[in-house]
């Protein structure tokens, strides 16, 4: 089943949510390691340019994933979950949206301050944005690393709630996410 319904995740649902989840984890450890590269390393330039395509090919699923959002049905929470989880879910979700936007827009705005746009595997570049405003590439990486480590602390609480749903209340809000068959259906 490709579309969500009342109970569970559609596949593009799925897949969008796991490519996503491989993505920031990825680019946060490329990010991790770039930033110690010398200038003599053999991936001194590939590393960035890797870290930037992903970014974009993130951005562009980001962007399909909220655009599916809106047009999908949302599965039901669990019976059991109480009001406070299922705002705090909602509030988590909103976070990581908004940081996953802060973070590769302002990594737009790092890669592009100097005018020259961003090619993303040699397949299309996005044009530049060009310096909007001063220091802007500093400012700018300054944005990204810390929604970057937010992100991170984000995904963590997000992966730890989806554990304990799954391994304390037995209920199966993982197993949604995993396209597993419910205990009940």
């Amino acid at each position: 089943m490709l579309r969500n319904s009342n109970q569970t995740y559609g596949l593009v649902t799925i897949a969008l949510h796991w490519l996503s989840a491989l993505a920031v984890i990825g680019l946060f450890a490329l990010g991790l390691w770039m930033v110690e590269l010398t200038y003599y390393s053999s991936w001194y330039k590939t590393a960035p340019d890797i870290h930037k395509s992903v970014g974009v090919l993130l951005l562009m699923a980001t962007l399909c994933r909220l655009i599916w959002r809106v047009c999908s049905v949302q599965p039901e929470a669990e019976p059991s979950h109480k009001a406070w989880e299922k705002r705090a879910a909602s509030i988590a979700h909103l976070g990581l949206y908004i940081l996953l936007l802060v973070i590769m827009f302002a990594g737009l705005l790092i890669s592009t301050a100097d005018g020259r746009g961003v090619m993303v595997f040699n397949w299309f570049e996005v044009p530049a944005i060009g310096e909007l405003f001063e220091n802007q590439a500093d400012i700018a990486g300054l944005i990204h690393e810390y929604a970057a480590y937010s992100l991170i602390g984000l995904v963590v609480v997000h992966a730890a709630g989806a554990i304990k749903h799954h391994v304390i209340d037995k209920d199966n809000t993982l197993k949604k996410m995993l396209g597993l068959k419910n205990h009940n259906s």
